[in-house]
């Protein structure tokens, strides 16, 4: 791992000013209202019955939000980067141009950071960029920092309690806060699919009278699959998603091991694993066990239709901010997720994005500044308009309802065949739609004549919806919580909205190659909607309900302009794919002798349709060396062979080969190193390296010489180094090794009766005329003398007064000694004593014999630790070990 650099001055600096802060915004500032909604209007209008107060010191988890410096200059960027009369059409901002043109201060981040902590807040994460601050806290110390009450309240229509503030919350800050995330659990989030069981019971109906199986998925027992859906409403194979990053807002966590299941189930290849991203301190994992088990049905359905539409795709990126449990308990942070969706802190930005839950902010405002942020940055967010037909003040919409997301409604589709093309479509009985429940303005680009009618029922002054529509039958075969997968079971919107992000990846991918990104797309697919091309760009719905309204000619608000119709949208979207071409090589680097060639292949690819020949040629060759093509011009492929003379420039370089047709052009570019001429040569090794011979004996080692560069020289070998009595010996000597192959010979080591005993390095050189190579071998010459060895155990030991001790001498045979050993010690402590199981020993040859040695104390012995020597004598043999005896009291 490698150390961060430390930045002890910056650090120093921030502490400094954090201390500053701290000790001056309190006096400087009084509290501020905030300009969003905090209090739920069952509280300010007490139906919501207080039943008690949440404890003190109890933590939670909630988000400060910075507001816009100029949120007037963005809206009206935002209509200038989308009208083609602008100069700024199209010119999208990056995060960073972004803060630095609309965002807060550095200075205003920095009082939020050194509030929170003054305050006795943690901090978890954010960022400038984002604007959002996330912390965590106890109650008492958020209650007294914002100036509220946390109650404990009865929810009206469910049988739980919900904890919110009772009033609008300030803060002592010179400047306004946009927000605070987190000061109520009454959000309700849920994900929008529906179980066809589930569905069925909330009807009083039997489950297989819902709908009938899909007869014409590619899927276990018919059912659609991702692949479906881009198969009936794309149709083609060339664009995939190349290069597009798309995005997933989800309130609770996955197992990819589901995501797997699915792609192995249906014998597809799974095309990369996604990243999950963590926003809030909210956990990635999700397992369906437990008291705390979490169903990721969602957000496996919402990966398997995104990336099944754009199997092509760069990166699929899951942002987490909630944890949100089966049974539909938990917390979330919708700040937390499209903060980081904005930014490129976490993640490079994606520029589709999809959220496939529904949930009730206190105030559907909140979340406006970053859905505008995100028309400036070029990203569109597309909402499941829902799953309970006609929206209603008791059948909410948000997200689907707000006037700067893309709303995705539902249908009901069929194919002509497995994996085919779109057949038809009727609106879905159960897709959200209607006028919005949180009376949103109507948006501009609904305020176009044709749009709303006395037909379709729509509102003139509140945002309708969805804008758009896909399949989200109970057709669709689904993986998740690490069980067995279900076919013909699941349906809802949930499906509808990924798929759309996937499809606009894939618009966003002819856009590049046109040189430019697609912006918000509903203020360009209703006007063109209205134009008679509308057929080349969508589907219309025209059968089929979803309560209250009904799919008709035209807009309607059950599945809006309807669904997309192939390539039609994303030629209105990206323009239309201009035919052209892009050049390859491979190999994309070569090495090239002087004197000698080598070779690439050169392989043109079509784009869009690109039916042309194209002339190739080189440049940026190094001199000397030349380039020849084996086909040219060429309509697939081209050999270019590179030749170096004998006198080109040695090094490397980089040469370009371009590719001309008419007034396109494109190229590739290969990496050339011409090197010198090679001179013939040789390595020589040893094997083993390392060798123990005893006195007497001998032992081998194989020398290999290995040619290099066409060397086929005969090879002198030597071995130097060696110790006294020593002899070294080759198999064969010299040696020629074939041109570029190997030869070998065996060294043989012979030590003599007297040889010098221990470690020596032996240096074995071959030599060819002026070529000299050496390699070492360690050559370890040992004993023969016989000998013994003693072993005490333990070796060190304590002993009361008038106490004993065992201990257990071993005695090893060396070299085949066999011979009496007589035992002793050099001297005893004052008043200890030993005594052994057997003195004189004698080990067996090669063997060992252990001892009993007991140790005593007498009652007068004087305390202490004292260090002896235990003797083994044999002869003129003598060996030593050491003995330490503690005397105790």
């Amino acid at each position: 791992m490698k150390k961060i650099p430390s930045q002890q001055p910056t650090v120093v600096a921030l502490v400094c000013a954090a201390v500053v802060l701290l000790f001056t915004i309190p006096g400087q500032a009084q509290p501020q209202p905030l300009p969003t909604r905090h209090v739920r209007d069952a509280v300010a209008n007490g139906q919501a019955q207080l039943i008690g107060k949440l404890p003190s010191t109890q933590t939670l988890r909630f988000d400060m939000v910075l507001p816009l410096r100029d949120r007037a200059g963005l809206q009206d960027f935002v209509q200038e980067v989308q009208d083609p009369r602008s100069p700024s059409y199209h010119q999208f901002l990056t995060p960073q141009e972004f803060t630095a043109r609309f965002g807060p201060s550095q200075q205003d981040w920095d009082a939020l950071v050194a509030f929170a902590k003054a305050s006795g807040f943690e901090i978890i994460s954010g960022n400038l960029e984002g604007r959002d601050l996330r912390l965590t806290g106890t109650v008492a110390n958020i209650e007294k920092a914002f100036h509220v009450t946390l109650g404990l309240y009865q929810d009206l229509t469910e049988n739980r309690t919900f904890f919110a503030v009772d009033r609008e919350p300030t803060v002592e800050l010179p400047f306004q806060i946009w927000h605070i995330t987190g000061l109520d659990n009454d959000s309700k989030p849920h994900p929008l699919y529906v179980k066809k069981s589930d569905y069925a019971k909330a009807h009083g109906i039997d489950p297989d009278k819902v709908v009938s199986h899909a007869t014409t998925g590619s899927g276990p027992s018919a059912s659609f699959l991702g692949s479906d859906m881009r198969a009936a409403y794309y149709g083609g194979t060339a664009l995939t998603g190349t290069g597009q990053n798309i995005a997933l807002f989800e309130f609770a966590g996955t197992d990819l091991a589901d995501l797997s299941t699915y792609y192995k189930n249906v014998g597809q290849t799974e095309p990369y694993t996604p990243t999950l991203i963590s926003t809030g301190g909210y956990g990635t994992s999700c397992v369906d066990s437990g008291s705390s088990a979490c169903d990721d049905t969602e957000q496996t359905l919402d990966m398997t239709q995104a990336m099944g539409m754009a199997p092509g795709s760069k990166m699929l990126y899951m942002y987490v901010c909630g944890d949100v449990l089966a049974s539909g308990s938990g917390n979330i942070s919708d700040t937390a997720c499209i903060s980081a969706m904005v930014s490129t802190t976490d993640a490079p930005l994606s520029k589709q994005i999809s959220c496939s839950w529904g949930w009730t902010p206190a105030d559907p405002s909140t979340l406006d500044p970053y859905f505008e942020q995100m028309a400036s940055q070029g990203q569109n967010f597309f909402a499941a308009s829902g799953d309970s037909s006609a929206w209603s003040s008791s059948n909410e919409a948000w997200p689907a309802d707000d006037a700067n997301i893309v709303s995705v409604g539902g249908t009901d589709l069929t194919t002509s065949g497995a994996a085919g093309p779109w057949k038809s479509e009727t609106a879905w009985a159960d897709s959200g739609g209607g006028i919005s429940p949180d009376s949103i303005p109507i948006p501009s680009w609904q305020k176009l004549s044709g749009v709303i009618t006395s037909s379709n029922k729509g509102s003139t002054t509140l945002r309708n919806g969805p804008d758009v529509s896909a399949n989200a039958n109970f057709t669709y075969y689904v993986c998740a919580d690490q069980t067995t997968c279900t076919a013909n079971d699941y349906g809802g919107t949930s499906f509808a909205a990924p798929m759309w992000a996937g499809y606009l990846a894939l618009a966003n991918e002819q856009a590049a190659t046109n040189g430019d990104t697609i912006g918000y797309i509903n203020p360009i697919i209703y006007p063109a909607a209205l134009t008679s091309s509308y057929g080349t760009y969508f589907h219309d719905i025209t059968s089929g309900s979803c309560g209250t309204y009904s799919g008709i000619t035209g807009f309607d608000l059950c599945t809006g302009w309807g669904s997309p119709n192939t390539t039609g949208i994303i030629n209105l979207l990206a323009g239309s794919a201009t035919p052209s071409f892009t050049l390859s090589d491979s190999p994309s680097s070569l090495t090239v002798t002087r004197g000698s060639s080598g070779t690439s292949t050169i392989t043109v690819t079509d784009v869009n349709g690109f039916s042309g020949s194209v002339t190739l040629a080189a440049s940026g060759l190094p001199s000397g060396v030349t380039a020849a093509f084996g086909t040219n011009p060429t309509t697939g492929t081209s050999v270019l062979t590179l030749t170096a003379s004998s006198t080109a420039t040695t090094g490397t370089s980089t040469v370009t080969i371009t590719g001309t047709s008419g007034s396109l052009t494109a190229t590739t570019t290969l990496a050339l190193t011409v090197s010198a001429a090679a001179t013939p040569n040789f390595t020589i090794a040893a094997s083993p390296a390392s060798l123990t011979v005893t006195q007497g004996a001998s032992g081998t080692s194989t020398i290999t010489i290995t040619s290099t560069d066409g060397f086929s020289s005969a090879t002198t070998l030597s071995a130097t180094g060696l110790p006294t009595g020593v002899t070294a010996a080759f198999s064969t000597n010299p040696v020629t090794p074939a041109a570029n192959g190997s030869v070998t010979s065996t060294l043989t080591l012979t030590a003599s009766s007297t040889a010098t005993t221990g470690a020596a390095t032996v240096t074995i050189t071959g030599t060819s005329g002026s070529l000299t190579h050496s390699t070492t071998i360690a050559l370890t010459v040992s004993s023969t003398a016989k000998n013994f060895t003693l072993s005490l155990s333990p070796s060190s030991f304590t002993i009361d007064e008038s106490g004993s001790v065992s201990t257990t001498l071993t005695v090893t045979s060396v070299n085949g000694f066999h011979s009496s050993v007589d035992l002793s010690v050099n001297e005893f402590p004052s008043g200890v004593s030993a005594t052994a199981s057997a003195n004189p020993v004698t080990p067996p040859a090669n063997g060992s014999v252990n001892v009993t040695i007991t140790w005593s104390a007498s009652r007068r012995a004087p305390t202490g630790t004292t260090t002896i020597e235990l003797i083994g004598t044999s002869g003129s043999l003598t060996n030593e070990t050491p003995v330490t005896i503690t005397v105790a009291p």
